[in-house]
């Protein structure tokens, strides 16, 4: 056995809280690298290639780049920095693990005003308990409202802390390398990077970023190999294409990897097959480009096995030697996801409507995404489907809806355990910036969600900074009406805390629905009649169909409208007939704003076109029965 490394290689992942700059600082160092042609166009946040990651400005998948680095540092040789950008997003929590497994240390961003947030702290906590080094980059150091020192001290109090939590489940953790971290300085947006400390809302005194391709050379270790191991090699990713079919993204832990070579393809239950590496690709900037062979520490893309998971092995076939599975956190959340059953389903031609297409369609996204899973509720055209948070499920509601599904979702539950006989619902870590005026409604607010308060501190600056433990059932719905609250100015992001015991019942919304009494099309007359008791959620000339909900109601308790009531008319003119109908806009509400309204016998009508909310039980008569017995029991 003879260990060898590779000092022409690094890989490192880019982690960080939601927005605080992680794509912005992948396309700086991109065009540093000069990775793109001079004629190239480059994108800003290039890495978030998904329609739906541009339109939330968020990343929701983590996806691998490669920089070629010949500056000042590289003593001569080009070395290659494979980039993986992971999402800041707890809901996509899966795309994090999957990200560390593929690297060999990790450049942990904070936003100079922010400061450590929940995700940083899971990110982070994930990071050390796989010992990866860490190298901290305080990012946007030029914002007005910039604390660089304290955000600093934060840091480290946070590193200090969850290394005293991982002491049992790591007992060989180095704390003394892990509180020496090496600092830089940056604003990812102008490409500047400095190791000297800069004044709060200046820009770093280099403007370059060579000081973090420094940190990156010295403090990540470049691959090691055993030279007389047998191939080993880890599928961190799926990808498709058109030509190849199916493409894994495979981490080479030892060996050799060639094009056309025959290797033994592991499963998850031991089971193995022997197939051929049909094609290989490597990565340079944002294109993939054919290559013959990847060697141990190399990220490359293989093509030839149609079934194959995230998880599984690649190794030699004379020497099969599997490598351990993929960890991923259990889901919390989980909603029903089936076949459109509304009175308006296919009124559009080419939509996909069958039970067999839906059920088709998830078996797909369990393939690439390791953090959900589908389960059998007995029906033939629903499934329950869990997942990390309620913005994951949408995410995946949504990409279906673009792709021309019409279905059925159900209000979204909390995924609850039974411990010691007892039943546990999972509980959230939630943080809230929030300017101080708004303190006491926001206390009274996460009283009424069973939230507890764990820590509140005051910076000086107008805003305070809140901690709660809220039962994630409290948190479905919260975000409309924190931000009704706020006035639209806080700021609140949640993490996964673990299991605790039931909490009890929480009210989620208290005004009641406006449902519609019976089919047909809405007209502006009988919305003027009914618009100063309610809100609505439909245009006149509307199609609507008996138990659909189309307004809000301004008190507690369900109301049966005819919205569909049309003017009388005679042969007398009317001395009044002139005069103009004025309507409040409706409120349009977009899939998240639907699922976080519907109540427990609600459900969500998504179509390509449209998201409506509707009745479970859209018969009048049968909904009344089934309140007037609940009534009865609860008496």
């Amino acid at each position: 056995m003879a260990l060898a490394t590779r000092t022409d290689l690094r890989n490192v992942a880019i982690v960080a809280h939601v927005d605080h700059g992680k794509t912005t600082l992948v396309d700086a160092m991109l065009r540093q690298t000069d990775s793109f042609a001079a004629h190239a166009h480059l994108e800003d946040r290039a890495m978030d290639s998904n329609d739906l990651e541009r339109e939330k400005g968020i990343t929701i998948l983590a996806k691998n780049t490669a920089v070629t680095y010949k500056g000042k540092h590289a003593g001569g040789q080009e070395i290659t920095i494979n980039v993986i950008d992971t999402p800041g997003h707890a809901d996509f929590g899966g795309e994090v693990e999957r990200g560390l497994s593929m690297v060999d240390g990790v450049v942990l961003l904070v936003d100079a005003s922010e400061g450590p947030l929940p995700q940083t702290r899971f990110v982070l906590r994930k990071a050390l308990a796989a010992k990866l080094p860490v190298i901290l980059l305080i990012n946007k150091t030029d914002r007005p409202d910039a604390r660089i020192e304290a955000v600093e001290e934060e840091t480290h109090d946070l590193l200090l802390g969850l290394a005293s939590d991982l002491q049992d489940e790591v007992p060989d953790l180095d704390v003394d390398a892990i509180l020496d971290l090496p600092v830089i300085y940056a604003s990812g947006r102008e490409g500047a990077a400095s190791r000297t400390r800069p004044a709060d809302g200046a820009l770093p005194d280099n403007d370059d970023l060579e000081p973090l391709f420094e940190a990156i050379l010295q403090h990540v270790p470049a691959p090691s190999y055993d030279d007389e191991h047998p191939l080993q090699a880890h599928v961190t990713n799926l990808d498709a294409s058109p030509f190849l079919g199916r493409i894994a993204l495979l981490r080479i832990f030892n060996g050799t990897l060639k094009k056309g070579q025959m290797v033994a393809w592991v499963r998850h239950d031991g089971s193995h097959t022997t197939v051929r590496i049909t094609e290989l690709l490597k990565t340079r900037a944002l294109e993939r480009y054919p290559a013959e062979s990847g060697y141990a520490g190399d990220i490359v893309a293989v093509a030839g096995m149609d079934e194959i998971t995230i998880g599984e092995t690649i190794a030699d076939p004379d020497d099969i030697r599997p490598l351990p599975a993929i960890t991923v956190d259990d889901p919390a959340i989980s909603m029903t996801i089936g076949t459109n059953t509304s009175p308006l389903v296919g009124k559009v031609k080419g939509h996909k409507l069958t039970a067999r297409m839906v059920k088709d369609r998830l078996d797909r996204e369990l393939i690439g995404n390791v953090s959900i899973r589908v389960v059998d509720i007995g029906r033939p055209d629903a499934w329950e489907v869990q997942g990390r948070g309620e913005l994951a499920l949408a995410i995946l509601v949504e990409n279906m809806r673009r792709e021309g599904f019409e279905l059925t979702v159900g209000k979204p539950q909390v995924v609850t355990k039974t411990i010691d006989g007892k039943m546990h619902e999972p509980f959230e870590q939630l943080t809230i910036d929030a300017p101080e005026e708004y303190l006491g409604a926001i206390t009274q607010l996460l009283a009424s969600r069973r939230g507890r308060m764990e820590g509140m501190t005051n910076h000086g600056t107008g805003w305070v900074r809140m901690e709660f433990l809220v039962p994630s059932r409290g948190l479905i719905g919260f975000r409309t009406e924190f931000l009704t609250t706020t006035r639209g100015t806080g700021i609140a992001n949640a993490i996964f805390h673990g299991y605790e015991p039931w909490a009890g019942s929480i009210v989620s919304r208290n005004n009641g629905s406006i449902v519609a009494d019976r089919s047909g099309v809405v007209t502006s007359n009988a919305m003027m009649t009914l618009q100063e008791r309610m809100s609505f959620f439909v245009n006149p000339t509307e199609e609507v169909y008996e138990g659909m909900v189309v307004g809000e109601n301004s008190r507690a308790d369900d109301m049966d409208v005819n919205i569909t009531k049309e003017k009388k008319l005679n042969n007398i003119r009317s001395s009044t007939a002139e005069e103009l109908e004025r309507l409040t806009p409706p409120r349009q509400l977009t899939l998240e704003e639907c699922l976080e309204f519907a109540r427990e016998d609600e459900c969500v009508e998504v179509t390509p076109e449209k998201v409506r909310i509707r009745k479970v039980e859209l018969d009048q008569t049968l909904r009344a029965r089934a309140a007037s017995r609940l009534k009865k029991q609860n008496a």
